[in-house]
């Protein structure tokens, strides 16, 4: 691999692209669905949070084998196909709803089955980013996938909001289905890389009888040790999750929280959100210089000790002065999430070889995506129980110390990234480089 830039590479700019497009269509979808459920089909905060817990089961019940089997797969037509079925279920929503037939079941449908394909791209788009930019370009690469990350939260999330606003939800739903189509159309052009080799030196005798290859069982328990067995990876995972726990929490009220107590429009919700955006860009954009500067593990260290306490404010949030307070917090704990992914996800990638990529990518996405259908469950029901503002509380205390397992492990004194690890054989996926 060169010293080229990434953004030299063509299919690196060609996933960048696809990726924009799909980040796009999925925030729009994230304001309107749960808006759908509570304005026009009265749904509760429990039928709310069952909706959000919906749309990330499918990482509980499918993250852990998905990874197995997107090693075995070529990454772009897992890519495409995940695109073009959000594509289809996105645009169920409007048309049932057009013909008079939408229902709170088929929005459960549709959240639950467009999860599973997300499992799919998020662990293959992940996987397939070191083999097309090499693992020297990791952190520039990751850095601008995670800023593209942040400008479709704030683009999406305000288009969502003001869609609903303007069009009605319905709408904005199939500008969703729209912006699916078009990525899956702009990865047809991605060069279709070779899925790596089954068989890794760690399970070279774990396969099934007469192959070389190790069964389902054994991959994914190889990519759960590398990820649990790693001291590093192990605190990334669970500074990870926590967070996703306390977002998803606040997440699943705050449509109820601005429709039905602040009497809000769905606008201001949409802005909300795409303030968070604004933190995730800015975060995205810091974490090199910051990292460079200061050091990798600092970076992260101190980034939860001066900001993850911000997590407090936003249960303060209600009428007048009191929303721009938890939208300042809400801005400081997504500049600390912008860094977090950015240093995060370069750190998980350098640590692993390509052969374990598609796995330990699904270990992480089962156990962050996880927590984020075990927080929408929670708030669903504590909401029910214990009313908004008690439940929004827990969500902001578990933001406010969710750094602790990463600041008292090994990465807060990691001065730099680690080298890569070493490669046991050649094979077809060691010879893709640059476009």
């Amino acid at each position: 691999m060169s010293s080229e830039s990434p953004w030299r590479i063509r299919d690196f700019r060609t996933l960048f692209t696809a990726t924009a497009l799909t980040q796009l269509g999925t925030n729009i979808g994230y304001v309107a669905l749960p808006l759908i459920a509570v304005a026009a089909l009265d749904a509760s905060a429990g039928q709310v949070g069952a909706l959000a817990t919906l749309a990330t089961l499918a990482f509980l019940v499918i993250g852990l084998p998905a990874g197995a089997w997107v090693d075995r797969m070529r990454h772009r037509r897992v890519l495409v196909v995940a695109d073009l079925a959000k594509a289809a279920l996105y645009i169920s929503v409007p048309l049932a709803w057009w013909l008079g037939g939408l229902t709170l079941w088929q929005l459960y449908a549709v959240a639950l089955l467009s999860g599973c394909a997300t499992v799919f791209y998020d662990v293959a788009s992940q996987s397939v980013l070191p083999q097309l930019v090499g693992r020297e370009h990791l952190v520039q690469a990751n850095s601008a996938m995670v800023g593209l990350m942040a400008v479709g939260n704030i683009a999406g999330r305000s288009a969502g909001g003001a869609l609903v606003q303007l069009l009605t939800a319905p709408a904005a739903v199939a500008v969703t289905a729209v912006s699916h189509l078009a990525s899956a159309l702009r990865l047809i052009a991605l060069r279709d890389t070779p899925a790596p080799s089954p068989a890794s030196p760690a399970a070279a005798g774990a396969g099934t009888a007469g192959t070389g290859a190790p069964g389902l069982g054994a991959q994914i328990g190889e990519g759960l040790r590398h990820v649990l067995g790693n001291a590093e990876l192990r605190a990334l995972a669970l500074t990870a999750a926590l967070t996703n726990l306390g977002f998803q929490i606040v997440n699943t009220l705050l449509p109820v929280l601005f429709v039905r107590e602040l009497h809000l429009p769905a606008g201001a919700l949409g802005l909300f959100w795409a303030v968070g955006g604004l933190g995730l860009l800015c975060g995205s954009r810091c974490a090199r210089p910051f990292a460079a500067r200061v050091g990798f593990g600092r970076t992260l260290g101190l980034a939860g000790l001066c900001v993850a306490p911000a997590g407090l404010l936003v249960p303060l949030i209600g009428d007048g002065a009191r929303l721009y307070v938890a939208g300042f917090g809400w801005l400081l704990l997504l500049f600390k999430t912008g860094m977090d992914n950015v240093l995060g996800v370069s750190l998980r990638q350098r640590m692993t070889p390509d052969a374990l990529l598609g796995r330990m990518n699904a270990t992480f996405r089962f156990l962050l995506t996880g927590a984020l259908a075990i927080g929408a469950a929670l708030a669903g029901l504590l909401g029910e129980l214990a009313g908004l503002h008690p439940t929004l509380w827990l969500g902001g205390a578990l933001l406010a110390t969710a750094f602790l397992p990463v600041y008292l492990s090994p990465i807060r004194t990691r001065r730099r990234l680690p080298d890569p690890p070493p490669v046991a054989a050649p094979s077809p996926v060691g010879a893709v480089k640059s476009a």
